[in-house]
């Protein structure tokens, strides 16, 4: 059996580093998409922001999993923390020069920190018992909480600092992502020892095998439940990402400040990580079919709240994301578990990146598609449309029965 004070070192390391990564990457999300619109004069362009950032998630999850089976979770997850840094100096640099490509080009490679991020998930559940499987990953998840609500709130700060170093205002956030997905690569490279995902290939009796990614997703496709797990994570991934990005578009319609733009991310920010021990602790208990139809309803009901909403009404918006917040957590913490204990031994790595992939590929495009939406229609018209997979999704699961691996 695993090491029990291994695997509370690793939870430790993999939350501190969470807590870093959220803190760099959350406050960029409404930066990006702010600066994009900004140098571009263009709100259909906005979206392009994160969808360069997922893109770039979408791209380093089958490499990062890959070197994952090579050299295990810490040369993985440090890697892309620190191609995430080198994508934030070249969003500064971008800014500073109003170079739109430069700032798309280190959008992309944020990415890379949120791709880590994503993938420290899994590796907190290298070690841990099937009983634990989904508490355990959302301690990591929850790890994220301190940092990400926080993000958003220096954006003023941070703003404030960059113009005295005569820098744009919304390059501030990429300021900060620099130095704490440092800080955050380091606490992997120093701390992650040994390494979990290769301590649990030494404890398993089935030794590992390089699984390829055409192997994995014919594993997957051919698995009702890794179908649907995956199938919850990426709907849930979409309708989050579309709606998010475009909430600072909608709130600047009506002039609201930084300020208030940064406390409604927050909020958003807190129903994705606050509860997530919660909803890990529930997926354990009544079993991950029965967490993810949860999430799919409270996406549904987050929907109509947040897409009959004033641009200027920034309490309702923040209920309404809030809602989708939690609704992401529910089908992002059951999906991960439910996927990880559906596949084979031999195909976790492997499928765990592909699961990131089509997940991000899923909501670049979602991003791309919702700048479209809310400069021709609106955004109420972007919430509605992006409730359809989830209502699909949500009728296609009442044939699954709630308790299966529970």
């Amino acid at each position: 059996m695993p090491n029990t004070q291994l695997q509370q070192k690793v939870i430790r390391t993999l939350a501190t580093a969470q807590v870093l990564n959220g803190l760099g990457v959350a406050g960029t999300v409404a930066a990006g998409s702010l600066l994009v619109s900004s140098v571009s004069n263009s709100e259909t362009l906005a979206g392009l922001a994160q969808t360069s950032s997922v893109l770039g998630a979408a791209a380093l999850a089958l490499p990062l999993a890959r070197l994952t089976q090579i050299g295990g979770r810490r040369l993985a997850l440090s890697m892309g923390l620190i191609l995430g840094v080198i994508g934030s100096l070249l969003v500064i640099s971008g800014g500073l020069n109003e170079n739109l490509y430069l700032i798309l080009l280190g959008t992309f490679l944020v990415g890379a920190a949120s791709a880590s991020g994503y993938q420290a998930r899994f590796a907190a559940i290298d070690l841990a018992t099937s009983q634990r499987s989904s508490q355990q990953l959302s301690f990591v998840v929850w790890g994220s909480t301190i940092g990400a609500v926080a993000g958003p709130n220096l954006m003023q700060p941070s703003g404030d600092f960059a113009r005295k170093l005569g820098f744009p205002e919304l390059v501030g956030p990429y300021f900060i992502s620099a130095i704490t997905l440092t800080l955050a690569a380091a606490v992997i490279l120093i701390f992650l020892r040994p390494d979990p995902y290769l301590t649990a290939n030494k404890l398993s009796s089935e030794k590992q095998k390089q699984i390829t990614n055409k192997l994995a997703l014919k594993h997957i496709l051919g698995n009702k439940l890794a179908r649907f797990a995956i199938a919850a994570i990426t709907v849930g991934h979409v309708a989050m990402v579309s709606v998010m990005v475009m909430t600072p578009i909608h709130m600047a319609h009506v002039d609201v400040t930084l300020r208030i733009i940064g406390i409604v991310i927050s909020i958003h920010v807190l129903g994705m990580y606050a509860f997530s021990p919660v909803v890990g602790l529930v997926s354990d208990r009544i079993g991950g079919v029965a967490t993810i139809k949860i999430g799919l309803a409270t996406l549904l009901i987050s929907s109509v709240i947040a897409g009959t909403s004033p641009a200027g009404d920034a309490i309702r918006l923040g209920v309404g994301l809030f809602l989708l917040g939690l609704g992401w957590s529910c089908t992002l913490i059951a999906g991960s578990t439910l996927l990880s204990q559906s596949v084979e031994l031999n195909f976790k790595s492997a499928s765990q990146g592909a699961s990131d992939l089509v997940m991000n590929l899923a909501g670049a495009g979602g991003g791309a598609v919702a700048g479209v939406i809310i400069a021709t229609l609106s955004y109420g018209w972007l919430c509605l449309i992006a409730s359809i997979p989830v209502a699909y999704l949500a009728l296609t699961s009442l044939k699954l029965k709630p308790g299966l691996l529970k």
